[in-house]
């Protein structure tokens, strides 16, 4: 008996996780598509993918896999989390299938070191993730050694995200220290919150720090720059990978060669944005598929 049979004994380590790491879960019933996309008929099986909303790489991809297994007959269900850790947890033990859209090797570096052995890595979607500190373009700070200088102006406080972020534990853990700023408060919440700030100070162009990735939609529609890092406390580039439990892809081979052939570099931001400021929370599905209509040769089909 596989882990994927074992799983559906079991009273499920997610349902827990999700409800101690703020986690708002909602699953398909029934294979209907939350975001009002087609229903699979089930005939291929059932899939669990968990992603985390709130992050718009996150929402994009998990839906975009979500409309492509559901058109090629699968059943999908989908656990929304707020947390990373909670989800590799979920994933390692085989609670969820897939997390369409992973961070592993830098940002979520310490979770895969944790959970890896039982964790597989179906292939990357982008080639060039990053992340940043940023500030919008007017800002007269140009590197993150520039910050201290700036104390007042910033309130002493750097605009952060999620507490449980890879990003936050690089900033606090890595770039904090590399720069010598322990004066400055790192504000954690939620990536909502933190596009609040950034808008309300944009608006009156005062100075604001965020903490920040890419690809990420609000570095155009804010016209954000990032700031230099000459300790290179941020670490390098990363991909974006789609990560799976032990034995998925003996389990389903076709949906590895979708992967293998996804390729997104050229076209990610296009569609994030669509997903994102085009369409409304809970249009996922139709804006995916309106942007695959005008885009026809970019999504490899999985039917």
């Amino acid at each position: 008996m596989n882990k994927k049979t074992l799983r559906r004994f079991g009273a499920g380590a997610i349902a827990l996780a999700a409800a101690t790491a703020l986690g708002a879960c909602s699953s398909t019933e029934g294979g209907e598509a939350a975001a009002g996309g087609d229903s699979g008929d089930g005939e291929m099986g059932t899939i669990t993918l968990g992603f985390i909303p709130s992050w718009s790489d996150g929402r994009t991809m998990g839906n975009l896999l979500k409309l492509e297994l559901e058109n090629a007959g699968y059943t999908v269900e989908t656990e929304e989390l707020s947390e990373a850790g909670p989800l590799y947890t979920a994933l390692s033990q085989g609670d969820i299938d897939v997390y369409p859209s992973a961070w592993p090797e830098v940002t979520h570096a310490s979770y895969m070191e944790e959970y890896g052995d039982t964790i597989e890595d179906l292939g990357t979607y982008y080639d060039n993730a990053k992340l940043t500190w940023a500030v919008p373009s007017y800002s007269e700070i140009q590197s993150i050694a520039d910050i201290p200088d700036y104390a007042d102006a910033l309130e002493s406080k750097i605009i952060g995200i999620e507490p449980g972020a890879g990003l936050t534990a690089a900033s606090q853990d890595s770039v904090i220290p590399a720069y010598g700023l322990e004066d400055f408060e790192l504000v954690t919440s939620s990536t909502t919150a933190m596009l609040a700030e950034l808008k309300t100070k944009t608006e009156a162009e005062e100075e604001i720090v965020v903490t920040l990735w890419r690809p990420f939609w609000a570095n155009s529609v804010f016209d954000m720059r990032d700031l230099e890092d000459p300790e290179g406390a941020l670490g390098g580039s990363e991909a974006l990978h789609f990560l799976a439990t032990e034995g998925f892809s003996e389990e389903y081979p076709e949906v590895v060669d979708w992967v293998a052939e996804l390729n997104l570099n050229d076209q990610y931001g296009d569609l994030e944005d669509t997903v994102v400021n085009e369409y409304a929370e809970g249009e996922e599905s139709e804006a995916i598929t309106a942007w695959m209509d005008a885009n026809p040769d970019v999504i490899p089909s999985m039917s």
